[in-house]
């Protein structure tokens, strides 16, 4: 819209025809003094210019008024492309397009607001010299509570206007747009499509007007009304307003209050966002995404490592006990015994010993040292076989398991042999057991503990992500209502 007002216009292209030189030489040395000095002064010009503001958009021409209503002085800063400028110190809104500056509106305002980024003000956006030229809050209602937030107006002559939003220290860089967005339907929801890209409806208001200063190019009040939808796609949001009069659309792209501080170089610090805005980018989403990557990668790497050493053990039985029975209470020295010498051969590695003991109703305490030798190094532990059944109102049941497995990590090779000591207490006179010990058995539970731990980051940042979600949509439309709640 302003683009176009603020477009230079080239001139007329004339021809190829020239005009007859000048022949008389005292003629011609005037001609060349004046431009000489006419490029002087063009180039001390230029030096004067502040080294910051060269090459940029110089500042534009303001128009000095005065307000009928107050006297108080009116500065326009966009010229003809204002159609009302509001007086700063009476808050009257006046027609801009009147020599007079007839009066459009008095202060209506309930209250008085003060922009964070005063009138005048010039920052950069995208590599471009803005000003602000105009500020309104505007306001929408939903279930009887007012929501307001700021729009500030921006001015270049050469691109003409676009705008700043900001709610609860929630910025947009705000563009009207000339396409018109296709729109469908999906999850019982309306979607639009610009550019390629897909929007979600996220919510429908009435926005009023509030407060206004500053100048503005439509015939704005205090007390307008739009019909707003708003469709979201972080970070960017498109946003529907219609008046009686017309359908306007506008894209805004996510800002922080310290990148909007740094374009105008305001004084201090942006007050800190609150709460999660409609189209606030998820800084939680690409961070579990990634991840998740990672944890795919990880996760296959280990499931070849644990297939591989499922492949490679050796599971070589290096002793195995005929039944032994032992009569339960008697004495422990009785009931003590040491095997037979055996030999573990090849690199160190694991030892499993495996105790079978066939109780019923009862448990078996085993307690076990393993001996080299050779050395004399002993390695003491004991286990426990149990196992309990029976029936009662809800069925048979059982606990408990008459197999037990102990695993001796890093077991040097050499001859060796077991102390056992076993104790019981079952219901009958005697008790058969069975002892089995293999070498290099293969141990998955490092793996699959390897996989849980590597899961947890994703999931944690997964669920970080949708807890961002999940406050995103309890503002909008499609949030869960209270009767919800109460039915479930």
């Amino acid at each position: 819209m302003g683009s176009e007002r603020g477009t230079v216009r080239r001139p007329r292209y004339r021809g190829h025809r020239r005009p007859a030189p000048l022949r008389h030489d005292r003629l011609l040395r005037r001609r060349a003094g004046r431009l000489r000095r006419y490029l002087r002064r063009a180039r001390a010009a230029r030096r004067a210019q502040p080294p910051a503001l060269r090459g940029l958009v110089s500042a534009p021409a303001v128009a000095s008024l005065s307000c009928p209503q107050c006297g108080a002085a009116i500065e326009l800063r966009t010229l003809d492309q204002a159609q009302s400028v509001v007086c700063s110190s009476c808050g009257s809104i006046l027609d801009a397009r009147d020599p007079n500056l007839a009066l459009i509106q008095g202060f209506a305002a309930k209250q008085k607001f003060t922009p964070q980024i005063p009138l005048g003000t010039r920052g950069t956006l995208k590599g471009e010299k803005w000003e602000v030229v105009g500020y309104q809050v505007r306001s929408i209602t939903v279930d009887g509570t007012s929501y307001y937030w700021d729009e500030y107006l921006l001015f270049n002559p050469y691109k003409g206007f676009r705008y700043l939003t900001q709610y609860d220290g929630h910025w947009n860089d705000v563009q009207v747009v000339k396409a018109v967005p296709a729109e469908t339907r999906s999850g019982g929801r309306p979607v639009v499509t610009l550019y390629g890209e897909t929007f979600k409806h996220f919510q429908t208001a009435t926005a009023t007007t509030e407060f206004v200063l500053g100048e503005f190019p439509w015939q704005v009040r205090v007390g307008d009304q739009a019909e707003t939808r708003d469709f979201v796609a972080p970070p960017r949001m498109l946003s529907e307003e219609r008046t009686p009069e017309e359908t306007t659309w506008s894209l805004g792209t996510y800002m922080t209050g310290s990148q909007v501080w740094t374009a105008f170089a305001l004084p201090g610090k942006a007050p800190r966002a609150r709460g999660v805005f409609a189209n606030q980018p998820s800084d939680y989403l690409p961070r579990a995404g990634s991840l998740v990557k990672r944890y795919v990668l990880f996760a296959a790497i280990l499931i070849v490592l644990g297939a591989l050493r499922l492949i490679t053990a050796s599971r070589e039985t290096v002793f195995d006990t005929d039944s032994k029975f032992f009569k339960p209470g008697a004495l422990a020295d009785s009931l003590a015994f040491v095997t037979p010498t055996f030999q573990v051969k090849g690199r160190t590695a694991n030892l499993e010993v495996t105790t079978e003991a066939q109780v019923d109703n009862g448990w078996a305490y085993f307690d076990y040292a393993l001996v080299n030798e050779a050395t004399g190094q002993t390695y003491e532990f004991g286990r426990e076989v149990s196992y309990y059944y029976g029936r009662d109102s809800d069925g048979n049941w059982s606990e408990g398991s008459r197999r037990d497995r102990a695993v001796l990590p890093s077991i040097p090779a050499g001859p060796y042999f077991l102390r056992v000591l076993p104790e019981a207490q079952v219901p009958t006179d005697f008790l058969e057991y069975r002892i089995l010990v293999r070498r290099d058995v293969p141990i998955l539970f490092p793996y699959l503990a390897g996989l849980l731990v590597l899961i947890v980051p994703p999931v944690f940042m997964a669920l970080r992500a949708w807890g961002m979600e999940s406050a995103r949509w309890k503002e909008s439309d499609y949030a869960p209502s209270d009767d919800d709640d109460d039915d479930d």
